[in-house]
């Protein structure tokens, strides 16, 4: 069998790694920025001093911040005005997924012509993305989608409703910089829930049907790191060292998950769209039920899994040292706070319905270890109330 891999860009790592982003600009000879960001970056003070180091270097910038928590269509198309009206040449994205996840979007359709639905990867929309797009610099301001290394970007589309992935290796940022100072003010609850974001793609990413070994090693440190950190992060925001580590685990998920995903985040995706809950929220409530859909299918790499975490499986059987990753997820959950049940964050029966019939249109569940239903997917959102 013949597969073909491909690895993410120039990354900068670590403490005040932003200060480089005037040198990283220059090289690229780029003569005015996009800068894509929100409003709650712009409120957490994060923007200023980036917006300085960028006037000091006498950089032109347009700044745009039409940003939903969880993008759809309409930002993109904002975006693009934005862009055009300015004359900018090159996007610096900054802040969580969202507003990294738009600048991708917004890239590429400043420089390809077709409507946003055909470049959906369940359309095989990949075969239709050049590398004929402006440069791009990724910040991000929390450690959990890794999207400043990853190849794809979700957006709701209007034409569906959908969280729509759409998938490419040119929509990777040419440049990623990670400095973990810029997280430190993100509050315990959003670090919590992108921190078990980190988690879910590194540990579906693991356990996805497809053949990638590099990514298997990849998954298998990021799910170490992230069982070791993560709860420092939320209790200690001001930890660096926890930071650094969590940041590294987000970005180790996304270059993991060009393997594929899973159950979960199939189930997650509707979660947004239809419920409005936050991605890394969803995800990390719905991962010990993908876990143990996937318990008998997976029970081998779930036991190693196990051992990742920190767990003796020595004496167990393949099937009980499974289970114990599972319970080890949900102790995760809740010594960060997350809550239990999709109940306790306003998810109703009546809503199963319509999560249900997005989640069976999703993408992620095709690399899943078992195979999904729409009927499996109703159970695991009861399950999950």
């Amino acid at each position: 069998m013949v597969s073909t891999f491909s690895f993410p860009t120039r990354i900068i790592f670590g403490p005040d790694a932003i200060h480089e982003l005037p040198r990283e600009i220059a090289t690229f000879g780029a003569q005015h920025l996009l800068i894509v960001t929100d409003p709650g970056v712009i409120q957490a003070g994060i923007v200023d001093p980036i917006r300085q180091l960028l006037d000091d270097a006498r950089i032109a910038t347009t700044f745009f911040d039409g940003v939903d928590p969880n993008p759809i269509e309409a930002n993109v198309d904002a975006g693009i005005r934005c862009y055009r009206k300015a004359g900018c040449d090159f996007i610096v994205a900054i802040g969580g997924g969202s507003p990294l996840d738009l600048a991708k979007a917004i890239r590429l359709r400043v420089s390809h012509d077709l409507p946003l639905e055909e470049y959906d990867d369940l359309r095989n929309g990949a075969e239709k993305i050049s590398p004929e797009m402006p440069g791009m610099i990724a910040i991000p301001t929390a450690a959990g989608t890794g999207s400043e290394v990853g190849r794809s970007a979700i957006i709701t589309v209007k034409s569906t409703g959908r969280k729509t992935v759409i998938f490419s290796p040119h929509l990777i940022p040419s440049v990623a910089i990670c400095d973990p100072k810029l997280t430190v003010t993100l509050p315990p609850k959003l670090t919590a829930a992108t921190g078990m974001d980190a988690l879910t793609h590194n540990l579906e990413a693991y356990l996805a049907t497809n053949y990638h070994p590099i990514c298997d090693g990849i998954a298998l440190e990021g799910i170490r790191i992230a069982n070791e950190n993560i709860q420092q992060a939320v209790e200690h925001g001001e930890d660096l060292e926890a930071r650094s580590a969590m940041m590294m685990a987000a970005m180790m998920g996304a270059i993991a998950f060009q393997k594929g995903l899973g159950v979960a985040h199939s189930l997650a995706h509707p979660l947004s769209t239809v419920a409005g809950l936050h991605h890394g929220l969803a995800n990390a409530i719905m991962l010990p039920h993908a876990m143990r859909f996937n318990l008998e299918a997976a029970a081998v790499r779930l036991k190693q899994v196990s051992r990742t975490l920190g767990i003796d499986v020595h004496e167990l059987s393949d099937m009980d040292a499974a289970g114990k990753a599972i319970e080890r997820v949900r102790e995760l959950n809740t010594q960060v706070g997350i809550p239990a049940t999709l109940g306790a964050v306003g998810v109703s029966e009546r809503q199963i319905p319509a999560l249900a019939s997005q989640a069976i249109l999703d993408g992620c569940h095709l690399t899943n270890p078992r195979p999904c239903s729409e009927q499996d997917m109703i159970a695991l959102y009861r399950a999950a109330l």
